[in-house]
């Protein structure tokens, strides 16, 4: 099973980049920082269609699973995953053999932020939108980062277990 894990955060050496890149190495997956690409938000003339975006899509459609990294600011996904999110638009309207190519492939998503549980409505976007592309959406695997610093022992135990669960898939 080839794995790819979609990072979107405004921090490369923050939390959740520290989990994908251990993550990564354990399960293992390739790993797509959507930082390093350029692409803007969605728009009905489609007069970005010549950015990254699509050229990003297409390569990951090779993908079986498909593991979206995102901190979750004020009860959402990040800025830039949120742009991608909304970018998916263009693969039911411009590129919908894409868009097709979607189905069957499992999602799960990481994330980390400040509250003890991640809230619902952060993980609702992610689950909504595998149905949407008839993909089947795993869950969510949530690290808990009441301070600044996660303590190791607390960080091992979250990749051992994330690698465990989404092995099962």
């Amino acid at each position: 099973m080839k794995a790819v894990i979609i990072v979107a955060t405004s921090r490369d050496n923050g939390n959740t980049v520290k989990c994908a890149n251990a993550l990564a190495l354990s399960f293992p997956a390739d790993i797509i920082n959507l930082s390093h690409y350029q692409f803007s938000y969605y728009d009905y003339q489609n007069k970005n269609k010549d950015d990254d975006f699509l050229k990003l899509a297409e390569q990951i459609c090779q993908y079986d699973l498909i593991i979206y990294a995102s901190p979750i600011y004020w009860y959402a996904m990040s800025a830039q995953m949120k742009v991608f999110f909304d970018r998916l638009t263009d693969l039911v309207t411009i590129e919908k053999l894409l868009g097709r190519a979607l189905k069957n492939k499992r999602n799960a998503l990481i994330s980390t932020g400040a509250e003890k549980v991640a809230p619902s409505c952060f993980v609702e976007p992610f689950a909504l939108t595998a149905d949407y592309f008839d993909m089947r959406f795993i869950g969510n695997y949530y690290l808990p980062v009441i301070q600044q610093e996660i303590s190791e022992q607390h960080f091992e135990q979250y990749i051992v277990e994330t690698t465990q669960a989404l092995k099962q898939y």
